[in-house]
Formats: structure tokens, sequence, C-alpha cells
């Protein structure tokens, strides 16, 4: 049962933030086939790979693991100069949206509110991963630098695709896998407002929690 205050939030944010020509399902495409195709076409330059040069794609997705941590404990939950819509978008609309008493999505059209923007997606990218690709292709070699930016597009589309399951239907087969089942328990007490700012800032897997000391395992 999804508590009063969130209903009427939801009701004003898809009645104000929603476009009428928003479609959940063209998002979710772009994201993950968009995605997928810019990730095959970083693999086809890979070329006579080295053994040395494979060490990118642990250390590009321990990098990223941090990076989703840090990112999510500070500018998503404190306001910070300049990344204010980060903030709003974050702190103050999807946990408003979501809480730990409502988690799942009513409809694809409640996308608007979980998966990034394509805008915020191109702007991270480009502002984050063309700069190290250029670093890396430069002090390391080609293969490097692609093996960064597929294991970091890699480590993106997986967070997407287990946001999305911690907040589909508790009876939709993917959400009912057994990960899918741990992870989203340690989500959905982050989505609580008395924890939200204190614990489980990894959406994926509570590597950068377990460092910090943030990691809390709600009882069952």
């Amino acid at each position: 049962m999804v508590p009063e205050h969130v209903e009427r939030y939801r009701a004003e944010y898809r009645a104000t933030l929603i476009p009428a020509g928003y479609r959940g399902q063209w998002h979710a495409l772009f994201t993950f086939g968009v995605g997928g195709l810019v990730l095959l076409a970083c693999l086809w330059q890979l070329q006579a790979v080295r053994p040395l040069e494979w060490l990118a794609v642990p250390l590009s997705l321990a990098y990223a693991n941090l990076t989703e941590y840090l990112g999510h404990r500070y500018p998503m939950h404190r306001p910070f100069r300049g990344l204010g819509l980060v903030y709003k978008r974050h702190a103050g609309q999807h946990h408003r949206f979501f809480t730990h008493e409502a988690m799942p999505v009513d409809s694809p059209r409640d996308f608007r509110a979980l998966l990034f923007p394509p805008v915020l997606v191109i702007f991270f990218f480009g502002l984050f991963g063309v700069p190290v690709w250029f670093l890396l292709d430069w002090a390391v070699s080609a293969n490097v630098a692609w093996l960064f930016v597929a294991s970091a597009l890699a480590y993106f589309l997986n967070y997407e695709i287990l946001h999305t399951a911690y907040h589909l239907p508790e009876t939709h087969w993917l959400a009912r896998l057994s990960l899918v089942k741990k992870l989203r328990w340690l989500h959905q007490a982050h989505h609580d407002p008395k924890l939200m700012s204190r614990f489980n800032f990894n959406i994926t897997y509570p590597l950068g929690d377990w460092l910090f000391g943030t990691l809390y395992r709600p009882p069952r």
C-alpha cells in the first residue's frame, strides 16, 4: 500500500514533470540499446590485447564502483555548488517518488523518475569518459583506453539494470532473481528517509559501503 503522502507527490510529479509525449519504453531503449551498441563499438576497436592490458577491466570496474559510491553519497545527497540539479533530481524527487514503503513503479511512465535522463548520460560520459580515454590512449595504450570506456559503460548498464529491477514489482521475474533480491534489500533500506543520507550508497555491489563503513543490513 503506497502511503498517502507518496501518492500525492507521485500525482504531482506525473502532472508537472513527465511530458505528455514521454514513453518509458523509449527511454529504456535509448539507455540499453544505444549503450549496448556503443559498448560493442568499443570492443570492436581492440587489437591483440596483451595480458597486462586486461588488468584495465577489474581496475576500471573498481574505479566505477567507488565513483558510484562517492557520487551517490555526496552530490546526490548533499547540495554542492554547481550540482544543485543532481541533488534536486535525486534527493528531492527520486527519494520522494520511491520510499522504502513504496518501491515499485506503477507504469513505464514512472521510468522518468528512475532512469538517468539521456542528456545527463551524454554529459557525464562526455565530461569524464572522453578525457580519460585520451589520457590512457596517450599514456598507456589504445587497448587500455578502449577497455576503460567499455568497462565503465558496462558498469553503467549493469547499474541501470539493477536499479530498475529494485523498483519493479516483486512479482516480476527480474525482481525475483536471488542476487537482485539481496541487493534490493539493501537499496530498500537506503530509501528509508531516516537512513538515506547515512547508509547503503552503492546501488550495485556494496564495495564502497564496506570500505567506508556505511553498509547497513536491515533486519529481515
